[in-house]
């Protein structure tokens, strides 16, 4: 059984899969002689391109004739749900989606367009690399790629990339990899070696957007009839830059604070517990998640995402544990995240849950502690307000690494501890029998917390809504 070809729509295909409103931007200046310092000199004018490549001028007018483009790229401005957005679509049609140096100039332009007039930008990608036509020439357009998204990452606007079949090459380790979010169309070939140049050996699958999801590479794998739907929502929720701090959500569970150090442990471990999806599904209107470390790794136990505040519609970013040993790769995860947050000036919530960091063989082969402190110091230097709601375990560095320093709140079915009880009585040579009393000597209870100024406060539980009165 063979599998299906993913479609490959043309650049104005892709463009009407978002959007109904486009307006193209008018092509930039071609000069002669050097160019600004933020790119290489570049020359026009010569038959068949900077390498006098022989039939290169015959294969590009076959191009436009083929496609009705005049180049690779498609560059205008769009409304994307409600936001208006630089848009940047890829005619594979066109030489491959090859980058060359008038693609490097359209690139350029667009991208100084959104910072001139603070848009986000969207990237529908689709290219099978550098030109070879070009030479050197094409591949050094990746650095003026690369410089584009950096000085746009500095201007505090986000950058967005959709995938298509095929993204290989530099344009997957520039538009597409180096995007904020990276989201991908089913099917689709996505891998940094196009299909002519793999070993002999390699695996088709590896090069595939699900595979590439697995591999913590992209963030979703979109369905087409999603697609404008979704990039509307992502948006949306990265163009609301807000000062104010989310509040420390109220606790689900009706439960009184424990009498003793094992009974908090109790009430933290208990099945019953609300969990971070009932947190977040009370908190969020509508979420978008993204995942993966961008390093091979995920971890269904962090959930990490942007979402639209319930009670007054503004954008919070999350990072909530939910009860497992939080991986590397999860960790990496939560930094990415609220380094992305920072940048775009959008609050912070983490949720705290876990017995704490994995410590197997295979954690510790990843760079767990390398991990674990990369998330100490982004949420050290966040310069955006970050809360923390510790929800049920609160299992040592594990979890301390995701808690705001001066803004960490407490469920009353929640428990904070240098160490698990059992974990401290073994280390102190005690037997099994002590963990109990150990628990308590540990002085891990809600109110034990609030006592010694680990926490702000302990947040009451969830009011149902009041009820109007029967008639």
């Amino acid at each position: 059984m063979t599998e299906a070809v993913p479609p490959r729509y043309t650049a104005r295909e892709a463009i009407a899969l978002v959007t109904s409103e486009f307006t193209e931007l008018t092509g930039p200046a071609r000069p002669v002689g050097p160019a600004s310092p933020v790119g290489p000199p570049r020359q026009y004018g010569r038959p068949d391109g900077p390498l006098s490549w022989q039939g290169y001028d015959a294969s590009r007018a076959r191009a436009t004739a083929r496609t009705g483009e005049e180049e690779s790229v498609v560059c205008g401005t769009a409304v994307l749900g409600t936001v208006p957005a630089v848009l940047i679509s890829f005619e594979f049609g066109f030489l491959g989606g090859s980058l060359g140096e008038r693609t490097g100039d359209r690139l350029e332009a667009a991208y100084a367009h959104a910072r001139e007039h603070r848009l986000p930008v969207v990237s529908l990608v689709a290219t099978g690399g550098s030109r070879m036509q070009e030479g050197m020439r094409a591949l050094v357009q990746l650095q003026r790629v690369a410089r584009q998204s950096a000085l746009t990452r500095a201007a505090g606007l986000p950058q967005i990339a959709v995938l298509r079949d095929p993204t290989t090459g530099g344009g997957w380790a520039t538009l597409g990899a180096g995007a904020d979010v990276v989201l991908a169309l089913p099917g689709a070939q996505v891998g940094f070696a196009g299909s002519r140049v793999r070993p002999p050996e390699a695996d088709p699958a590896a090069y595939t957007a699900e595979s590439q999801l697995a591999a913590g590479a992209v963030d979703a794998v979109v369905p087409q009839e999603e697609l404008r739907e979704t990039l509307a929502l992502w948006v949306r929720l990265l163009s609301r830059p807000s000062s104010e701090a989310a509040p420390p959500p109220p606790a689900l569970a009706d439960t009184g604070l424990p009498a003793t150090g094992w009974e908090a442990v109790h009430n933290a471990r208990s099945p019953q517990r609300p969990r971070a999806t009932a947190y977040l599904d009370t908190c969020f209107t509508h979420r978008a998640a993204i995942s993966g470390d961008r390093c091979g790794g995920t971890d269904d136990g962090l959930l990490c995402g942007f979402g639209t505040w319930a009670e007054d519609g503004r954008t919070i970013a999350y990072a909530a544990q939910t009860g497992t040993a939080t991986r590397p790769a999860g960790y990496r995860t939560a930094t990415r995240l609220i380094r992305l947050a920072d940048r775009l000036r959008i609050p912070v919530l983490t949720l705290v849950d876990t017995p704490g960091a994995a410590n197997d063989a295979e954690a510790e082969r990843q760079g767990a502690g390398a991990a674990i402190a990369e998330v100490f110091a982004a949420v050290a230097a966040a310069r955006t307000p970050v809360t923390t709601l510790l929800i049920g375990e609160g299992g040592s560095g594990g979890a301390l690494a995701l808690a705001a320093p001066d803004n960490t709140w407490a469920t009353p079915d929640s428990y904070f501890s240098v160490i698990a009880p059992e974990l401290a009585a073994a280390i102190l040579k005690r037997p099994p029998s002590e963990a109990r009393a150990t628990a308590d000597q540990l002085r891990i209870r809600p109110q034990d917390l609030l006592d010694l100024g680990v926490v702000r406060g302990i947040v009451e539980p969830l009011k149902p809504p009041k009820r109007p009165p029967s008639r």
